[in-house]
């Protein structure tokens, strides 16, 4: 199949040798089996997963029927995209494999986009999730703007809604990294280690529809502000409404009063409605409830 579709294969005896090509070789795909000379298949995967020059590459792994249950999970929580038994059937391998090689092509395509995330630490304990926004999203991760403070390579199960969707979406993601988002929330860099096929197809029809950014135009004097409302302590703005497909987001951010200044305020909540006039107002109403 890759090499019908002109894709360059090449083989690697051993872990050690398959991690020195992929980074010079710019490896899309990385299908691994259990019979490498030096590193366990675990092994491998983690190590992809810690470098920049790998991280971004897909990784499915092959492994026997008789192989047990323990070693499969090993693979997956290493980071692993996908784990699939031998004997394979070809259907599923080849619907597989061309979703992964979609990952890495479009890891840097990534849009600004405002939602709601439900979040629980992958440990089984489903009283700890936590609500988040995303702030912008790839087909290869988020970032997530929480209330709460994370662990470093914390891994997540996620749900999320999507503009133009109307059920939750769902994946597995690891904390990568700590990034600079203002208070009163703390930004973590995201990657995705388990995307079903039904979240990465809302993800990349998202992408496919969403303006290209641009670059190099003027700063923005109103840091893209409607209008601010002042309660009590606080002063929320209400940021210009987004076209996202067929409706429009419109993000709410907050900032204590008496340190309050244009643009840095930090995220709090984000709307959604048919048209720009709708959003607006559903962002007054909802400022209107709070307690």
């Amino acid at each position: 199949m890759l090499r019908r579709d002109n894709h360059v294969v090449k083989e690697a005896s051993s872990g050690r040798e398959l991690l020195d090509d992929i980074g010079p070789s710019g490896a899309r795909l990385v299908v691994i089996g259990t019979r490498l000379a030096d590193l366990s298949p675990a092994a491998v995967v983690r190590r992809i997963r810690v470098f920049d020059a790998t991280r971004h590459v897909s990784v499915l792994a092959l492994l026997p029927a008789t192989e047990g249950a323990a070693l499969e999970s090993e693979v997956t929580e290493a980071g692993a995209n996908a784990v699939l038994r031998r004997p394979l059937d070809r259907e599923l391998l080849e619907s597989w494999i061309s979703r992964l090689l979609a990952v890495p092509r479009r890891v840097d395509t990534r849009v600004a986009v405002q939602a709601q995330v439900v979040g629980t630490p992958h440990t089984g304990n489903t009283g700890s999730h936590f609500y988040g926004l995303t702030r912008n999203l790839s087909t290869n991760g988020m970032l997530l703007a929480s209330p709460v403070p994370l662990e470093s390579a914390l891994e997540l199960d996620l749900e999320f809604t999507l503009p133009g969707t109307t059920s939750r979406l769902k994946a597995m993601a690891r904390i990568v990294r700590e990034a600079d988002i203002e208070w009163p929330y703390r930004g973590y860099g995201l990657e995705f280690i388990l995307v079903p096929p039904g979240t990465l197809d809302a993800i990349e029809d998202l992408i496919s529809h969403s303006d290209p950014p641009i670059d190099g135009r003027a700063p923005d004097s109103t840091h893209g502000i409607h209008s601010t409302i002042r309660r009590d302590d606080w002063v929320y703005e209400i940021l210009q409404p987004i076209r996202r497909q067929e409706r429009w987001q419109t993000e709410i951010r907050r900032a204590p009063r008496e340190s309050w200044r244009p643009g840095t305020a930090g995220p709090f909540y984000v709307v959604e409605a048919g048209s720009q006039d709708a959003a607006l107002a559903a962002a007054r109403a909802f400022l209107t409830r709070l307690p």
